[in-house]
């Protein structure tokens, strides 16, 4: 990806989000797909690859949490203020497999002061539910 190109999918980024995903290999090494970037929501997608998968041929939870992760940046990076994750706590409900098509869902619960809650969803390709996240996000700048 060249320095001045976005990923795909990339619409209305605002100016805060923009550099960040100029500059985020490791999103863009994983075959993610942006689909949808709008204030406090995003949709984030990457097929499994062999690559991807542990010792038992299941998907490694941390590249689920990647993929959760991602769009949880954008959705709270869209309010023109540079923020970072605070926490996060994820559950796994079911296990995917190369070949399959993760999707998350990335929406803003609330917002007060420098602080956020989001809630981030990852399904497979049928629309089961893979793993379920609570973002906290913290604003270094602005209010």
């Amino acid at each position: 990806m060249a320095a001045d190109e976005l990923p795909a999918g990339i619409g209305t980024a605002s100016e805060a989000l923009r550099p960040m995903l100029r500059r985020d290999v490791a999103s863009a090494a994983l075959g993610m797909v942006v689909h949808l970037d709008e204030p406090g929501r995003a949709v984030v997608s990457m097929i499994v690859r062999a690559d991807m998968v542990n010792g038992f041929g299941i998907t490694h939870g941390g590249l689920v949490f990647a993929l959760a992760d991602t769009a949880f940046a954008i959705a709270c990076n869209e309010d023109e203020n540079t923020t970072v994750a605070q926490g996060a706590d994820i559950s796994f409900l079911a296990s995917t497999r190369p070949g399959q098509r993760l999707t998350a869902t990335a929406e803003r619960r609330v917002r007060r002061g420098r602080t956020g809650l989001y809630d981030i969803t990852v399904v497979d390709e049928t629309g089961a539910t893979v793993a379920e996240v609570r973002g906290r996000s913290f604003t270094k700048n602005g209010s």
